[in-house]
């Protein structure tokens, strides 16, 4: 069984209506007694096949490098957001196939100068979740500063802001671990492209509240020869043996390592326990691995990346042999395993049916959790007016020095959630009369971007269908299809259709004015990932003037739907 982290400490007990912690209007946290999260059921994808097996990925959106703890009968994930906030999503389950989300970890990133901004890619990388002496901990690398932490006792509530553990340039993916002794660790890898050097991994003495390091950094694993690119790191204990579970490879085609030793410090042997093999799930690595309550399963939670799909959640049974832990099925009698695509379930209760939450009525006074912003987040972008069920976007002036949305902070967009889906808005655009240049509407985010814009324009407002390429490279947008004039506040349906093609999702606009009948756009954007995060889908409202105050799109309803 896994050692301290996974013991059982407490029991949340779950009962009825659960109490799910969102994200207010002010930025800060609020407790709502709600059903919605625990009752949601997607219409595009469930990996929950409903009669004892499931189905790869359990998680078809972008929770990148997941892990995984368990805390009596409960397990939780989280996942690198990067840039994206709220950070560090907090996802629950019961049986490792269906997930909520519940929370966020991080309300604001530091140091404001950068993530007041939108700072592509950077902020939270490949973080580690831990259960020790009756707190929840989460740490992560920062490549740019340093080693951050956060805690509390309630994953459902607020969380502690965030401590710089070690101030650093280069250290990622890291992980902690408190030995028997009392001596705390956290082991990391190392950003080549701020570190100058890579494919090797560190270890880290900590204070034993884990709150400061002390002692200096050193290298206890070189990788250039025999396992390129390793990274990820995940430190478990079992039978006496350190074990860092970590991916080699590169993440697209890469694969997944134990490694083990005596000592913590090394010297490690290792082996590949996983590998993409004859399946269709490349790159399978990066993750956490975990046991039932009852010690008799063991299981491993990785991801695959899909391109614009971002990277996906899978679930793979492990077996131990020899000490090794095997992953996924192994039919070749030597300790690499594959991927499974569908497997019988973990032996745990059975449970409801849920997904992650995708859709929303705006009823609630807090955003909700499937929304994240492409910055820290401020309170003059929204006001969540429950009273109307709507959310109302305003428009807020670009940043200097704006070439395309890639520069704009306020985008409230969510992960893709499946190969293939339909987004719709229901929506009001109210620009103000006295300027032009303000815009709303839909965006599929990414190092390409389109979508549906309303521009207040000398003419009227005018809808457009619009592409921009290499938008992270100062990209310039273009028109590619016209729609005409709409009237302010015109209660209008801007639509995305996603169908997957190969790797490439493959997006197809189109607007209503009645919600029945909807007229496309011309031909088909393909999506592009974001930088280190998949595509995403959501909404903006925008004015290129600096004023007193500005205009807004009301947001009354946004489906994901087949």
């Amino acid at each position: 069984m896994l050692r301290e982290i996974m013991l059982v400490a407490h029991k949340h007990i779950l009962i009825g209506i659960a109490a799910v912690s969102v994200w207010g209007c002010s930025g800060q946290q609020s407790e709502v007694e709600t059903g919605k999260s625990a009752e949601y059921v997607s219409q595009v994808w469930v990996s929950d096949n409903g009669d004892g097996t499931y189905k790869n990925p359990v998680l078809y959106a972008d929770y990148s490098d997941p892990d995984v703890c368990r805390v009596g009968d409960d397990y939780y994930m989280t996942a690198s957001s990067f840039n994206c906030i709220p950070g560090l999503p907090i996802l629950h389950s019961k049986d490792l196939v269906n997930w909520e989300i519940i929370n966020y970890a991080v309300e604001r990133l530091e140091p404001a100068e950068q993530f007041d901004l939108a700072s592509h890619g950077n902020g939270i990388w490949a973080p580690s979740i831990r259960y020790h002496n009756g707190e929840y901990y989460i740490y992560w690398g920062d490549p740019d500063n340093g080693i951050y932490m956060v805690k509390t006792k309630d994953p459902r509530g607020r969380w502690d802001k965030p401590v710089l553990v070690h101030k650093s340039k280069g250290i990622i993916d890291t992980c902690p671990y408190w030995d028997e002794d009392g001596r705390a660790w956290i082991g990391h890898g190392y950003a080549g492209s701020r570190a100058g050097l890579k494919s090797i991994l560190g270890l880290i003495e900590m204070t034993p509240d884990g709150m400061a390091t002390i002692g200096e950094d050193r290298v206890i694993y070189d990788g250039h020869i025999d396992n390129v690119t390793i990274e990820g790191v995940k430190l478990y204990k079992r039978e006496g043996y350190y074990y860092i579970m970590c991916p080699a490879g590169g993440v697209p085609t890469g694969y997944q390592l134990a490694m083990r030793s005596k000592k913590i410090d090394g010297p490690y042997e290792w082996k590949i326990v996983m590998a993409q093999g004859s399946t269709k799930i490349n790159g399978p690595h990066q993750g956490g691995w975990v046991d039932t309550p009852d010690g008799k399963e063991d299981w491993f939670l990785h991801f695959q990346d899909i391109e614009a799909y971002g990277r996906v959640v899978h679930l793979n049974p492990v077996k131990w042999v020899d000490g090794w832990p095997v992953m996924g099925i192994n039919e070749n009698a030597n300790y690499c395993g594959e991927p499974v695509e569908v497997y019988k379930k973990p032996s745990l209760p059975v449970q409801k049916i849920h997904t992650p939450v995708e859709s929303d009525t705006f009823d609630d006074t807090t955003l909700g959790l499937q929304w994240q912003w492409h910055a820290n987040s401020n309170a003059l972008w929204y006001f969540c007016d429950a009273a109307n069920s709507r959310l109302r976007l305003y428009s807020y002036p670009v940043v200097e020095g704006y070439q395309n949305l890639w520069d704009v902070q306020n985008l409230l967009l969510q992960k893709f959630p499946a190969p293939e889906f339909t987004a719709t808005a229901k929506v009001r655009f109210a620009p103000t009369d006295k300027y032009s240049g303000e815009r709303a509407g839909l965006v599929v985010m990414g190092l390409d971007y389109a979508g549906l814009m309303m521009e207040n324009t000398a003419e009227g407002i005018v809808l457009t269908n619009n592409i921009c390429l290499n938008a992270s490279k100062k990209g310039t947008e273009s028109i590619a299809s016209a729609f005409g004039l709409v009237a302010k506040n015109e209660l209008i349906w801007l639509r995305v259709s996603v169908k997957k093609e190969g790797i490439d999702a493959m997006c197809t606009f189109s607007i209503s004015k009645d919600g029945e009948n909807f007229e496309e756009a011309g031909k088909a954007f393909v999506a592009k990932p974001g930088k280190w995060i998949g595509a995403k889908v959501g909404l903006f409202v925008t004015r290129d003037v600096k004023s007193n105050d500005g205009g807004w799109m009301d947001v009354e309803d946004f489906e994901i739907s087949m």
